[in-house]
């Protein structure tokens, strides 16, 4: 399974593993992640679209880590968070949307569009921000439900991967 051995390689090279869990670095990260909201905010205000998008991204990844932390689980790469949110905690609604954020952060932070074209317009960029900041409240319900057992059994399934 090419996923596995993806993750399996992170855990070699100790980019994947398990930590102790941390309530407190946990709620550091939901900070970031509202912070990033904010600035997604200021910046599509101001009409700076392409980096609106890449800060949604970023308090989405944040809100994630957020959980990983909470479970003890440290994660050092972007595409393997993707790939547990979907193998380990078996969400797959929050893996679609986090999957294409990752996608629309890449492009509209690496390529460069085209003269005098947006790559990303307006009303994307706002519902962007709106899809963001639903995820991070669902995931937050979610992180806040969990409960002791049901984390011992994500990190017995984090040895198993």
């Amino acid at each position: 399974m090419k996923r596995s051995s993806f993750l399996n390689k992170l855990k070699a090279e100790e980019s994947l593993k398990l930590v102790e869990p941390s309530g407190e670095i946990s709620k550091s990260y939901l900070i970031k992640s509202d912070k990033c909201i904010q600035v997604a905010r200021l910046a599509y205000d101001a009409g700076i679209y392409e980096n609106a998008v890449s800060e949604a991204y970023y308090s989405i990844y944040n809100a994630v880590m957020s959980l990983f932390f909470k479970c003890g689980i440290k994660c050092e790469n972007h595409s393997g968070a993707v790939l547990l949110i979907k193998e380990l905690f078996k969400l797959e609604s929050f893996y679609l949307i986090f999957s294409e954020f990752k996608k629309d952060r890449i492009d509209n932070q690496y390529y460069v569009p085209i003269l005098d074209t947006e790559p990303i317009n307006k009303e994307k960029c706002n519902e962007r921000i709106r899809i963001a900041q639903r995820f991070n409240a669902e995931l937050r319900a979610y992180s806040g439900k969990i409960t002791i057992q049901e984390i011992n059994n994500i990190r017995k399934k984090f040895e198993e991967l």
